[in-house]
């Protein structure tokens, strides 16, 4: 009997092995052109997609005056409701379109980006840059607020609500209707698609294979001892996570949000108590901790490791710290309860602070403080999350297990995020029957189901590359249609100046 188990089990492993190595044959040229380096050192680049995504960034902030410090406040204000009576007093009494509120829009966005890159990719970038890398994740978070603002601004503006007044929304309707305004139909529909299937992609491997796969491992290593019967079977926990994943997203956007503006703030505050208190247990390190990130900051070991680890690692093994310039945001965002799509976007900028200056400056802190991470030596995402755990450990014996927890809401928020991500751009590619939106939301449990039992690297570095290449269509259509957001920038400005006198 045992003998027949253990086949099995060796029999799975090379299977896992074959599928891999097949997939992995079959799909390294897309994952290769699309993560090509550039040369910086002699033993280091930066994938060409980061500089696009970079250099996006700060066009972007400049063309719109910095609109990221200077509209930081008001953006504050619309999430706490104080620009909603604009709503009401316009001519048209129609009732204001969308499905859900500005805070429920942003807790969803927020729930896909705020994961594994937080705790995982921030150890990568230390352990890449020293502590220097801190100050140029910050400047990147700052910088992707304005990113954000354009594209979330644009997933409203070209949206479309159906008879039932659900709403379907994101790059792929301001790319396909945007574009066309401006004379370009075809290469607008064409973006669209090719956006669309980056997303679909995307969605199953980054946005739910992974997810439920750490998830998982860090709940074996802190939870369970070897001799557990749940040891080693991850497609238990998979099944688990699928089915409640399932009941969450067959609900829509509309369940999908009211689970969100719960778990994202449940999630988010839990690990900051959990990091708050190591910070209030070594408050007399902080002044020096904060001393060597300034000292390392014009160390080019520190711009590299900031960038890479941030938006490479933390991207490619936690969805990236913000997913600025990514469009995957606007999807969720385009289904607000608004008329103006400024008021939007400027909720949406709040995003990358939340996510990469607050909790990814703040997991730095403890790492800095606690000595876990050392310069020079490569690790991957699983030490990452491991090395977290050991600083939130040496303060208090039990904090691994607040980890674990968050990071089982981390997976669990990302996932039901980017089941809605996927959807939209499924339907925009397949159709809007209910055969095939089923159809997806069961393919989809069934990848959260095999991302947890199987370390597939291949399938997810392919992923991984699509979620990358949704930003080169994204980045056209932002360009070109940047000018359209500055004037519905410039109406809502005006409107809330009405309100004010």
């Amino acid at each position: 009997m045992y003998r027949m188990i253990f086949s099995f089990l060796i029999s799975q492993q090379n299977l896992d092995q074959q599928i891999n190595e097949a997939f992995g044959n079959a799909t390294h040229w897309f994952v290769d052109a699309i993560l090509a380096e550039i040369p910086l050192t002699e033993t280091t680049g930066i994938p060409w997609v980061l500089l696009v995504l970079l250099g996006g960034a700060t066009y972007f902030t400049i063309y719109f005056r910095f609109i990221n410090i200077r509209s930081f406040y008001t953006a504050i204000q619309v999430v706490r409701g104080k620009y909603d009576t604009l709503e009401h007093t316009l001519e048209s009494k129609q009732e204001t379109k969308g499905e859900v509120s500005h805070f429920q829009a942003l807790t969803t966005a927020v729930s896909a980006t705020v994961g594994l890159g937080n705790i995982a990719g921030v150890a990568i970038a230390l352990s890449i840059g020293g502590a220097g890398a801190t100050f140029w994740m910050i400047l990147i978070g700052l910088l992707g607020m304005s990113s954000k603002f354009i594209e979330c601004t644009l997933g409203v503006t070209y949206r479309e609500i159906d008879r039932d007044g659900k709403v379907y929304g994101g790059p792929m309707y301001y790319l396909s209707k945007g574009l066309r305004e401006k004379g370009f139909p075809k290469l607008g529909k064409v973006l669209a698609i090719l956006f669309s299937i980056m997303c679909i992609g995307g969605s199953f491997g980054g946005g739910n294979m992974f997810q439920a796969n750490q998830a998982f491992k860090l709940f074996e290593h802190v939870v369970l001892s070897q001799n557990s019967l749940l040891y080693g079977q991850g497609w238990v926990f998979g099944v688990i996570m699928a089915v409640f994943v399932g009941i969450v997203i067959i609900g829509g956007i509309q369940k999908i949000a009211s689970v969100t503006d719960k778990v994202v703030p449940l999630m988010v505050i839990i690990y900051l108590m959990a990091v708050t208190c190591i910070l209030i247990i070594n408050w007399q390190k902080i002044p020096e901790a904060l001393y060597t990130i300034w000292e390392g900051v014009l160390n080019p070991r520190g711009v590299i490791g900031g960038i890479i680890g941030v938006l490479i690692q933390g991207f490619r093994r936690g969805a990236f710290s913000n997913e600025a310039g990514i469009g995957s945001s606007s999807i969720a965002h385009s289904a607000v309860k608004t008329r103006f799509p400024a008021s939007e976007g400027l909720v949406a900028l709040l995003e990358p602070f939340i996510d990469t200056v607050v909790v990814c400056t703040m997991t730095a802190l403890v790492l800095i403080i606690t000595g876990q991470v050392e310069v020079g030596v490569e690790i991957n995402s699983d030490q990452g999350v491991l090395l977290t755990s050991s600083a939130l450990q040496s303060g208090i014996s039990w904090f691994p297990y607040v980890l674990t927890i968050a990071v089982i809401l981390f997976a669990f928020s990302s996932m039901i995020s980017w089941s809605y991500y996927g959807y939209q751009s499924w339907s925009y590619v397949f159709g809007r029957s209910k055969q095939t939106e089923y159809l997806y939301k069961f393919i989809f449990c069934c990848f959260t189901v095999i991302g947890a039992a199987a370390t597939l690297d291949a399938v997810t570095d392919f992923s991984d590359a699509m979620v990358f290449a949704m930003m080169v269509p994204n980045m056209i259509g932002l360009f070109i249609l940047s000018p359209r957001v500055m004037k519905e920038l410039k109406r809502y400005k005006q409107r809330i100046a009405t309100i004010m006198k």
